[in-house]
């Protein structure tokens, strides 16, 4: 059952400012009844004591190799801070293109489900993300405020999945129980969103002289949704809690739980007129074309869960044991253009008419559900093995996901326009086919960090999936249900090997392979419809250098990738076949920085790209570029201590390179830049701690097409956003 059919929005948008009230009472009422020796009672207030590391220092969970830090692993990878997307403005997963330079954007739509690349290669939403290190679905809105930090590791992943893109992996990481702390935070911004949340956190005794035996940490947030998008007015709401109980010195045991919801119309995207490129300064971006008077909503709602139990038999080795689930349901609605028959007859199955007129239909697909479930359990130690030390970590994942929808409305409603001044018919019919699966998969898996010499160590990795899958068209005639089933049993091996040059500089190399598992479509234009193909396997190499010291983190990387690509091609009587064929080459230098001076310091990435398809069979395919891939970008974050006490200056520049619109290369958008600009003040009052941040992105107003996005055979184009403000203040009580 849909959580709306339990709590209506408006009521937990009540709840969720209710709570925050209650968290701010508590807090009142928790300082009133301090002893006046107690830390709380004192004359000044600071924030709560943290260990505070460097970026080159902090553990990187989803690279699968322990405490291990980043820089000291044979593989690229970065980690955004819960600080850095709030002094950001970042509320959703896409804002982390504007963070990295091999992140990009693979249809960014307002109010949509976020979809990235990274070194090209589009992330498959259903395999390629996870959340405290567990597979998820992210098919839906993920909120982004009881996330503690974003983890993103770049290049194949198949000893940390199963199956996955090869482009790398995005791990959610949840805000756990810490010490003393109660946040709240007012943000307003663009037309007039308003957004309330508050972070709350305690340590309680067990009555036996212990305490910090538990820990609660609550997550609440409301916003009203009124972005400078047009005719996208929403809301959303989060109410997440996680606490832990440490049972012994020996065993910990931590659950959590997230409830969400989001409900705003998505922005379908532009095309280009006919063969034409639209100038992108002749677009207004905060046209919705989506702007029909029965267009409605997308709704997401989410249901998250998990439990860890994690158990120090001696000082080498611990077991652990790690559960989650999660319930989606999604109604997935648009007034959707695709193509154009212009008035003469002539169909443009690709693109918009020239006269800017397009073909609209009522999508709707509603009461999706999509079910995951998922536990690993694992024992991490050490070794000594022939005078070797061996840090292995090994165990076993089981899996299993399902979605279960209902036939779907994709029906010809009229003709609208790329100014949104046409209106067209609604027709909900549910005359569509939909897809129901079902997908089991278990992996064993190893890893081992080996120190050869004081110098030289070794890295090994490899993982072994045994997956089943079925699937069957919905709400089809009788007997047309076309029911496909198959099982594959795939091994991923990793190998790396890096030097210490000496204690601050790292010299590394590795070689690794991923792979993904796919059927042809199950359509009667395919000759082989719900076959499975064969396993593409993507195989990478990687060199690179990493320092790291007070002043300066940094890191340089070549990589190679290889991925089997797969295209439909004709048969004869009609039909195609989906099949393997040549192969999708992503090679690259990535360099990164990580400055630090008084007062100040500056995050820089920067990527060269050379992505093409070679080996096809069709000879007219190869050497060309894929749709959507920008082969430069650079990404700059700065931030200095202003005269001001307490006042910090921060500003933020993105560049990306031309992207190709059409697989021929034919058409591409010219390459763009971004200026973003903030501030930060932090202001005592007495015991308590006002920060406050402003920002303004795209401060040039530059107006230019963001992506163009090639999906369906269809071409889209997204315009960047205009000039945008936002403003918030965090209470820290």
């Amino acid at each position: 059952m849909a959580l709306s059919s339990k709590l209506h929005p408006l009521s937990l948008n009540r709840l969720a400012l209710a709570l925050i009230a209650g968290g701010v009472c508590l807090h009142a009422a928790a300082q009133s009844a301090a002893p006046a020796d107690s830390p709380s009672a004192g004359g000044s207030t600071a924030l709560p004591g943290v260990v505070v590391k460097g970026a080159s220092e902090v553990p990187l969970t989803v690279g699968g190799f322990g405490d291990t830090p980043i820089a000291k692993l044979p593989m690229q990878a970065s980690i955004v801070s819960s600080e850095r997307m709030t002094d950001r403005g970042l509320i959703s997963l896409a804002g982390l293109t504007s963070l990295d330079a091999s992140v990009g954007d693979a249809y960014n739509s307002a109010g949509y489900v976020s979809y990235l690349k990274i070194r090209g290669f589009d992330l498959d939403n259903r395999f390629n993300y996870r959340r405290d290190g567990l597979p998820i679905n992210a098919e839906t809105a993920i909120s982004l405020y009881n996330k503690s930090s974003l983890e993103v590791l770049k290049g194949t992943s198949g000893i940390q999945s199963g199956t996955s893109a090869p482009g790398g992996l995005v791990n959610f990481v949840v805000k756990r129980p810490t010490v003393e702390l109660t946040s709240v935070t007012l943000a307003a911004s663009d037309r007039g969103t308003l957004d309330t949340s508050m972070d709350w956190s305690r340590r309680f005794s067990d009555g036996h002289g212990n305490d910090k035996a538990f820990g609660l940490r609550v997550n609440v947030e409301a916003a009203k949704l009124r972005p400078q998008l047009h005719d996208a007015e929403g809301d959303r709401w989060l109410l997440a809690a996680a606490g832990d109980w440490r049972v012994s010195r020996e065993t910990l045991v931590e659950a959590e739980v997230e409830l969400s919801r989001q409900s705003q119309p998505s922005q379908p995207g532009f095309s280009l007129l006919g063969s034409t490129l639209p100038d992108a300064k002749s677009i207004d971006p905060r046209t919705n074309l989506n702007n029909q008077s029965w267009s409605q909503p997308v709704v997401f709602e989410g249901r998250t869960a998990s439990l860890r139990v994690t158990h120090q038999l001696n000082a080498d080795w611990k077991l652990q044991a790690h559960g989650a689930i999660q319930r989606l349901v999604t109604d997935d609605r648009l007034a959707y253009p695709f193509g154009c028959t212009a008035s003469d007859g002539t169909y443009y199955g690709s693109s918009y008419c020239p006269d800017g007129t397009f073909d609209q239909y009522d999508f709707r697909s509603d009461n999706e559900h999509r079910n995951s479930e998922a536990l690993d359990l694992s024992a991490q130690g050490k070794l000594d093995i022939a005078g070797m030390r061996h840090d292995l970590t090994t165990g076993v994942l089981f899996s299993r996901f399902r979605s279960r929808l209902q036939g779907q409305a994709y029906n010809y409603a009229g003709t609208g326009n790329i100014w949104g001044t046409l209106p067209t018919v609604a027709d909900p019919s549910l005359t569509g086919t939909n897809t129901d699966r079902t997908e089991r998969s278990t992996e064993l898996y190893l890893r081992d960090a080996v120190q050869l010499s004081e110098r030289w160590q070794g890295w090994l990795g490899l993982r072994h999936t045994r997956l089943k899958r079925d699937s069957w068209l919905v709400n089809a005639a009788p007997g047309g249900e076309n029911p496909t089933s198959y099982s594959q049993s795939l091994t991923t091996p990793w190998l790396g090997a890096s030097y210490a040059i000496d204690p601050q500089l790292m010299a590394y190399a590795s070689w690794g392979e991923g792979v993904e598992s796919d059927v042809a479509p199950n359509r009667q234009e395919y000759a082989n419809k719900g076959r499975a193909l064969p396993a593409i396997r993507s195989k990478q190499w990687e060199f690179g250098l990493k320092s790291g010291s007070r002043a300066v983190d940094w890191s340089v990387n070549y990589f190679d990738i290889r991925k089997a690509a797969t295209r439909d091609v004709d048969t004869g009587g009609g039909l195609v076949s989906r099949m393997l064929d040549g192969t999708q080459h992503h090679r690259g230098i990535e360099a990164q920085a990580d400055l630090k001076w008084t007062g100040g310091g500056l995050l820089a990435s920067a990527m060269k790209l050379r992505a093409r398809i070679e080996g096809s069979s069709d000879a007219s395919l190869n050497g060309l570029k894929p749709a959507n891939v920008p082969e430069t970008s650079v990404k700059l974050q700065a931030h200095q201590n202003a005269g001001l006490a307490g006042l910090e200056l921060q500003a933020g520049l993105v560049y990306e390179g031309k992207r190709m619109v059409l697989p021929d290369n034919s058409i591409g958008i010219p390459s763009w830049t971004r200026l973003d600009l903030g501030a930060k003040y932090e202001q005592n009052v007495g015991r308590q701690l006002l920060i406050w941040r402003v920002g303004v992105d795209n401060v040039t107003d530059r107006q230019a097409w963001r992506e163009s996005p090639f999906q369906y055979g269809h071409a889209y184009l997204y315009p960047l956003a205009n000039r945008t403000w936002r403003a918030s203040v965090e209470w820290v009580l």
